[in-house]
């Protein structure tokens, strides 16, 4: 199955996206699509081999997943790759477009289950969630 984009800009430094995008303490304030969902839980060891867990729960404790990454490609600042539990593959590109603004773009194979329109809606919240966490904070 093709996979989907989606982009964004952020006016913020390169060295800040990074580390927003990639430090526990901050992926639990932006990972979730909207306010109904928290992400509850997160654990990133950032190398080649290492995994990205998150633990995303309902508000209302109706429901709940893991996310779960296994890294294969990493490169400080400017690209990550890693593939999910399930296979799929998921890439983030990291682009210092000057000193105060960096372009995120992220790459992934839908899944089965659920439209394209969905995934891409969804995943696009999550990545919108951090454009605001990381301008805001």
């Amino acid at each position: 199955m093709e996979p989907i984009r989606i982009e964004i800009t952020i006016l913020k430094p390169l060295q800040k996206v990074w580390d927003y995008m990639n430090d526990p303490r901050h992926i639990t304030k932006w990972n979730f699509a909207d306010q109904s969902w928290h992400c509850v839980k997160a654990e990133n060891d950032l190398r080649v081999g290492g995994m990205l867990k998150t633990r995303m729960e309902a508000r209302d404790k109706s429901y709940g997943f893991d996310y779960v990454g296994i890294y294969d490609e990493i490169i400080p600042k400017q690209f990550i790759k890693y593939h999910l539990q399930d296979g799929r593959k998921v890439e983030i590109q990291f682009i210092e477009i000057d000193p105060n603004t960096t372009t995120v773009i992220e790459t992934f194979e839908p899944e089965t289950q659920n439209s394209r329109k969905m995934q891409r809606e969804g995943w696009y919240a999550i990545l919108n969630n951090f454009h605001k966490y990381v301008e805001n904070n």
